[in-house]
């Protein structure tokens, strides 16, 4: 394919060096002229071990080659990667100043193009560019239709510094969101000879992974740290701990706890946090990550909450009351908050959960759901029928195959909240057979 890969940076000059090696003829479109210049001799314009010796390789070779400006080249190519910088403004946004340049130019070029291009973007943006920005500069520049005449897509890189070129034949995946499928066709084709998994998901899935994926990163260097702080003050070996943690993939290193959903409760997590800060704040360690985990579970209660008042509903089912199936186990159950405060709202709530029998339990789990819903017998059903047919919207907090049998067969009839995505093989919030919101 005929490639134009708009700026010569970091992402860039990788990105246009590594295509070409497996086949592409790329044109690498730099402003700055020093840069041209470097990898017009054959010259990495960056840093980056064996980058030399690969811009060396594919210039020599034909297939890479740089120009200050790709206006007249726009005609000539299939696909036009955008790998301009978008640093920091004051605010903390994101600056698109070269990202709308590089849209204008790209989109002048189209006026004289009489066949399909594709413009995708690899550059780390906010959800929305891609569509909103990049999409709407190139059809007015352009004065062409998007979607018709040339496609949009967005296709982030996963490359570490120092490892750029193995993250890049290598990738843990290859995300391409797109347009539409005829765009997401020809991103996929331009890394065909790359093999890895390819993932198409929408636009904004696709712009929104990159900063994610950081900000994980970022977050799970900063709980090690907090944990390091802690051990050291303690006097024990936080690199013993840590490894001890990575080494559970059932549960620390796995898919577990990272779907996003509903509150987390139980008698064990909440409790364990609270013990962990106390000691830490007594023994003078700050551990600002950790202290905000319960301040950000209390919100995703409250955002159930919001959902349900937004759609207006006056009579609620709630299926499920303790933290999880199986179980009369209700300490710290976020769906007693979500009751409660329901409750206080004026709705009318009614739930079903076949483990909770407030006659037969005992001692302090019986104790905390009497303190902290006392309303407990004017709200629990014991019948799941009466709960859906006289509810205007349906809570899910738990995921049991009776309840997903239920709700199937309603089949639209009643606006459903699923907090704990009961169906996991749905690509979006929209797939499943019942509709509604999800998270």
């Amino acid at each position: 394919m005929k490639i134009l890969v708009w700026g010569l940076g970091y992402v860039g000059t990788v990105t246009a060096s590594c295509l070409a090696e497996v086949g592409h003829e790329v044109v690498g479109i730099e402003p700055n002229l020093s840069k041209v210049r470097m990898l017009s001799a054959g010259q990495s314009p960056v840093k980056e071990p064996g980058l030399g010796s690969l811009v060396a390789k594919t210039v020599a070779e034909g297939r890479l080659r740089a120009l200050s400006d790709g206006i007249s080249l726009v005609p000539w190519a299939d696909v036009s990667l955008i790998c301009v910088g978008t640093p920091s403004e004051a605010d903390g946004s994101l600056m698109l100043n070269h990202v709308r340049k590089v849209a204008a130019d790209i989109g002048i070029g189209l006026r004289d193009s009489t066949k399909y291009h594709v413009v995708a973007l690899r550059s780390t943006v906010f959800p929305g560019t891609a569509r909103n920005v990049l999409g709407n500069i190139l059809a007015e520049q352009s004065r062409r239709e998007i979607g018709r005449d040339f496609g949009v897509a967005m296709n982030p890189e996963f490359m570490r510094e120092a490892n750029a070129i193995d993250d890049f034949y290598k990738p843990s995946y290859t995300v391409i969101g797109a347009l539409d499928s005829q765009s997401g066709d020809w991103i996929e084709e331009l890394y065909r000879p790359i093999h890895s998994t390819v993932y198409r998901v929408s636009l904004e899935e696709a712009e929104i992974l990159k900063l994610c994926n950081n900000a994980f990163h970022a977050l799970k260097i900063g709980f090690a740290n907090e944990v390091g702080r802690l051990c050291d003050k303690v006097g024990v070996d936080s690199h013993a701990v840590m490894q001890l943690i990575c080494a559970d993939n059932k549960l620390n290193i796995s898919p577990a706890y990272l779907k996003p959903g509903f509150a987390f409760g139980g008698s064990c997590l909440p409790k364990d946090l609270r013990s962990l800060t106390f000691q830490a704040r007594r023994l003078g360690v700050e551990l600002p990550i950790l202290e905000g985990i319960l301040p950000s579970n209390h919100l995703q209660i409250q955002a159930a909450r919001f959902k349900v008042l937004q759609t207006g509903a006056r009579r609620v089912g709630i299926l499920g009351l303790s933290f999880k199936p199986n179980t009369d186990d209700l300490r710290e159950s976020p769906m007693i908050g979500l009751v409660r405060d329901l409750w206080q709202d004026g709705i009318d709530v009614m739930v079903y959960d076949p483990d909770v029998q407030p006659e037969e339990m005992l001692g302090s789990n019986r104790e905390y759901l009497e303190r902290q819903l006392p309303q407990i017998h004017q709200v629990l059903r014991t019948d799941l029928n009466e709960v859906l047919e006289k509810s205007q919207i349906v809570v899910v907090g738990q995921k049991r195959p009776e309840f997903t049998a239920r709700l199937n067969e309603l089949d639209g009839q009643v606006t459903i909240l699923d907090l704990v995505r009961m169906d996991e093989n749905r690509a979006s919030t929209k797939t499943a057979k019942y509709q509604g919101m999800s998270w």
